[in-house]
């Protein structure tokens, strides 16, 4: 099969590697679609995210849907030809962290696309099939792959207990600040404001149902005249962190979703003032039913994220996409085009 392979900082490589054999319990999947994340870009830049450090040829992409055409042994949850979206961290089942059903927070979990794990950017992965989730044929390739990142925001509002009636403050409408606000709305909110500083992503946010969709390069967020009850935090930006912080009501409730640097300042004294309950998010758990449920019923639109398609062939053009063109928002790249 063919695999896109980041070989070393900023080079992508075609390599043909054999196909790989489902495990026990696994399945042998034609992936389909791939999104790309901004996880993805910042290897392909830099070669690592924190201590996950690129030392040996890696294939990134973990945002995928695919066809199931295989079956390693006790495989028997899904039929040949079975479409799926691919949930692509696999916990080891037996932590302390999986056995309280915490498994996002599984220290021995393999994820796709972080090392030393190859991920999507191939024509053929293996996935254990508790993970490989069996999507109607409502929903494109695209969409089933782009769950993943809606994941993100389910688990988001889940985090930050959004509901009927909450004022809810996005703050930032990159992807997963889209899919975000699209399932805050969904999951009851009653306002959904959303900031950036990119007019196509806040055109888009407002298409896409927020309430209000602030440009903070041109209006600073304090002069908006917003209080929310929830802030889902998704630009990782520190100086945006504080501002929106200083927004929160009393009581209120902060989601850190955004990586940003290592280290961010915090205004301490108004967390403690206002009682903010402050959490951060590591990827998502069983949050795939709930993502498929509000893609398919159309309460969230993910096709409409998609701005550009590549082939495997294209992979690094897909990769520097949003640093050449302003107007991109979900690159997607299929591997069988």
């Amino acid at each position: 099969m063919r695999s896109a392979v980041l070989e070393a900082v900023g080079k992508i490589a075609i390599v043909e590697r054999a196909v790989p054999e489902p495990g026990p319990a696994e399945v042998l999947i034609e992936v389909s679609a791939v999104g790309v994340c901004g996880s993805d870009v910042h290897y392909f830049e830099h070669g690592r995210i924190g201590d996950h450090v690129v030392d040996q040829p890696l294939v990134l992409g973990h945002e995928a849907s695919g066809v199931v055409v295989g079956f390693g042994a006790g495989a028997r949850h899904h039929h040949l030809g079975q479409r799926v979206s691919l949930e692509p961290g696999v916990p080891d089942f037996t932590c302390r962290q999986c056995r309280a059903g915490r498994y996002n927070l599984c220290p021995d979990m393999r994820f796709f696309g972080t090392p030393p794990i190859d991920g999507a950017f191939c024509e053929y992965v293996v996935l254990h099939q508790e993970f490989a989730h069996p999507v109607p044929d409502s929903l494109t390739d695209e969409a089933a792959a782009l769950l993943e990142p809606l994941s993100v925001g389910v688990w988001a509002c889940r985090k930050g207990r959004v509901g009927a009636g909450d004022r809810v403050l996005v703050n930032g409408a990159g992807p997963v600040g889209l899919v975000t606000a699209q399932a805050a709305l969904a999951f009851g909110a009653s306002e959904v404001v959303i900031t950036d500083v990119n007019p196509h992503r806040l055109a888009l946010a407002i298409e896409l149902g927020c309430t209000q969709a602030v440009d903070v390069g041109r209006t600073p967020l304090r002069d908006i005249g917003f209080e929310p009850n929830v802030l889902l935090e998704c630009s990782g930006h520190p100086t945006a962190i504080g501002d929106a912080v200083r927004t929160v009501a009393r009581a209120g409730r902060v989601v850190l979703v955004g990586m940003g640097g290592d280290d961010i300042p915090l205004p301490l004294p108004y967390l403690q003032e206002h009682e903010l309950e402050l959490t951060g998010t590591f990827r998502y758990a069983n949050t795939w039913p709930t993502a498929i449920d509000l893609a398919a019923t159309g309460r969230v639109d993910l096709d409409r994220l998609v701005t550009g398609r590549f082939g495997l062939d294209q992979v690094a053009a897909a990769l520097t996409s949003g640093r050449d063109d302003r107007g991109s928002i979900k690159p997607i790249v299929l591997p069988g085009s």
